[in-house]
């Protein structure tokens, strides 16, 4: 027995050896920034980090966080300066739901920018892309515009305790409050009562992957549609959202690699935020051996259209023909996401086009007509607005 009770007692601290430690981990938000050996006015730099390193925390202070680098690297850095591990699993999250979405345009970043979790100023932000970085386009939503101060309403690593901190580790970000597209609303006349609850102003934001599959919402003015400068100039004061290669025309006279040239559908929208729809014209611009420029070869406006836009080809007699698709609002029934912004059609109309030569022909199952956005009563009161012209006198 006395043997028994001294292999147990031998066993007892050995038992610690086993036990699982936990580590947390925090992530640098910022582009870069030093770590230092103490929290004072004094101190010395004992290592750098830059943004999206992992960090392993050893010690909470009131505003810092001692943390040690994989390079063993350990030394104090500002709590704002990272996010914790459910702010980061938010953005692994995102990208999971979204990895299979379609690749409806891609732009190219401005300056640097950071992506955010979610549509909105007021958000968390994380990745930051270098200016000229080239991203995909996957979903846009339109917010209303918040403060650029405002603090971001996923910084739970700012928890004003410990136990807070604690308590949220591991767990999935909540959503960010329901935001929706405002309802356009008549501008108040001279006579308008005062007090009258106004539009709010609108942004547009999009939902990005860069070469790094990394993914998070952009705001829409921070980067440009990657579109070539031979069909752009061609905008007419639109903003355009897409330019798609439909097929290719050779032209020996032509700058153009190995001497074919693109010719494209191309989607634009007025150069306006929050609109409840993708794109309202559809432009075909074909390419002019003769005159060696491009021409519209077919022009459809105004519509609700809403993206991704498809390139395929059809089957024609004696061979194929280049042929494209989108989505239409069925009666201008749209959908707004509470959550997101995103507006999607209610019932989607799916629109077939083929291209022979320069003729582009309407194709498929759907051949019913196109509403156009501007209904009848907007234009019988835009009638309505005219000025009656003068009377001639006796």
């Amino acid at each position: 027995m006395l043997a028994g009770v001294v292999l147990l007692g031998g066993l007892l601290p050995g038992c610690s050896r086993f036990r699982v430690e936990h580590h947390e981990t925090v992530y640098v938000a910022v582009r870069q920034m030093y770590l230092h050996d103490r929290v004072a006015a004094v101190s010395n730099r004992v290592g750098e980090v830059t943004n999206g390193q992992a960090l392993e925390v050893l010690e909470h202070g009131r505003r810092f966080l001692k943390v040690k680098t994989q390079k063993n690297e350990v030394g104090w850095i500002e709590e704002h300066a990272v996010i914790d591990s459910a702010a980061y699993n938010s953005f692994t999250q995102l990208a999971q739901q979204h990895k299979s979405d379609p690749v409806v345009a891609t732009a190219v970043v401005r300056d640097d920018v950071f992506l955010h979790v979610s549509p909105g100023r007021a958000t968390q932000r994380f990745f930051l892309l270098p200016a000229n970085a080239k991203v995909q386009l996957l979903a846009r939503a339109s917010v209303a515009k918040t403060a650029t101060g405002a603090k971001p309403v996923h910084d739970s690593i700012a928890a004003s305790t410990p136990a807070a901190r604690q308590a949220t580790a591991g767990k999935p970000l909540a959503p960010p409050a329901p935001v929706k597209i405002a309802e356009p609303v008549a501008k108040p006349s001279s006579g308008a009562e005062p007090g009258a609850a106004e539009e709010p102003v609108m942004e547009d934001w999009w939902l990005v992957r860069d070469a790094q599959s990394r993914m998070g919402w952009l705001l829409a003015g921070r980067m440009d549609v990657d579109v070539p400068d031979t069909v752009a100039q061609y905008a007419e004061g639109q903003r355009i959202v897409g330019a798609y290669v439909l097929t290719t025309i050779r032209d020996n006279e032509s700058n153009a690699p190995n001497h074919d040239v693109p010719e494209y559908v191309m989607l634009l929208e007025p150069p306006k935020n929050g609109l409840p729809y993708d794109f309202d014209q559809v432009r075909v611009f074909t390419w002019s051996v003769k005159r060696h420029r491009y021409e519209t070869a077919f022009r459809l406006h105004p519509i609700q259209g809403f993206l991704p836009v498809t390139i395929n080809t059809v089957p024609v007699k004696g061979g194929s023909a280049p042929g494209f698709s989108f989505l239409l609002a069925n009666g201008g029934n749209v959908s707004v996401d509470a959550v997101t912004g995103i507006t999607r059609p209610a019932s989607p109309r799916t629109l077939n086009y083929e291209m022979i030569d320069t003729y582009v022909k309407r194709i498929g199952a759907d051949l019913a007509p196109i509403p156009a956005m501007h209904g009848a009563d907007e234009k019988k009161d835009a009638k309505a607005g005219k000025k009656p012209g003068k009377k001639k006198s006796k």
